[in-house]
């Protein structure tokens, strides 16, 4: 019998919702807070050419990826999950930052099974490909997608850029302690009885 199979996005759900600002903030001349992004489309919290700024983003994603924090307990709680579960990491980064993200990986100590970098927010096919039985998501559209179209129960870390409603079985946690008790009730953990 297989593992239960996690699908997890990387940023904003393993890493820091906040990693970009410090780097928008100091290239931009902005005091961006996480409290001012309330869409994903990051262009939309302060005065810039979108051209100009995605531009910017893709000389500048390596070091932003490399400088990223992980969120508090992801890492505690992944290395527990990992005896229990597989761990299959689904980012919207594309090939060119692979390297970058699997010594991210590696110098955080975050526990993985497979990392797969689709270079697109179209993550459907994907999780079905790897057959995933939840998934772990911060950008809402995609949460709410991937509920809808698997029927498999969607983890939204909750941020001020997704706070639009959910249906059932998407749901919304506000840290990796609460996503844990939730996985804990929806996929329990058999104990061995010797």
């Amino acid at each position: 019998m297989r593992k239960i199979r996690f699908g997890i996005d990387i940023d904003g759900t393993v890493t820091c919702p906040t990693s970009l600002l410090p780097h928008i903030n100091a290239h931009f001349g902005c005091n961006l807070v996480l409290d001012d992004i309330k869409e994903y489309d990051l262009t939309k919290a302060f005065p810039v050419d979108e051209k100009e700024f995605y531009e910017w983003y893709r000389q500048t994603e390596t070091t932003i990826y490399a400088a990223s924090p992980a969120q508090e307990y992801a890492k505690m709680i992944l290395s527990e999950w990992q005896e229990h579960y597989e761990l299959y990491y689904i980012s919207a980064r594309g090939l060119n930052v692979a390297e970058c993200t699997f010594d991210w990986f590696e110098r955080q100590g975050i526990p993985y099974d497979h990392i797969e970098l689709i270079g697109s927010h179209y993550k459907i096919e994907t999780a079905k490909k790897f057959k995933v039985d939840a998934f772990f998501e911060d950008k809402y559209d995609n949460a709410v997608e991937i509920h809808e179209e698997l029927n498999i129960p969607v983890l939204l870390f909750d941020t001020p850029y997704n706070r639009g409603p959910i249906p059932e079985g998407v749901i919304r946690v506000k840290s990796w302690q609460e996503a844990d008790k939730w996985i804990k009730e929806l996929f329990p953990i058999e104990e061995k009885v010797n």
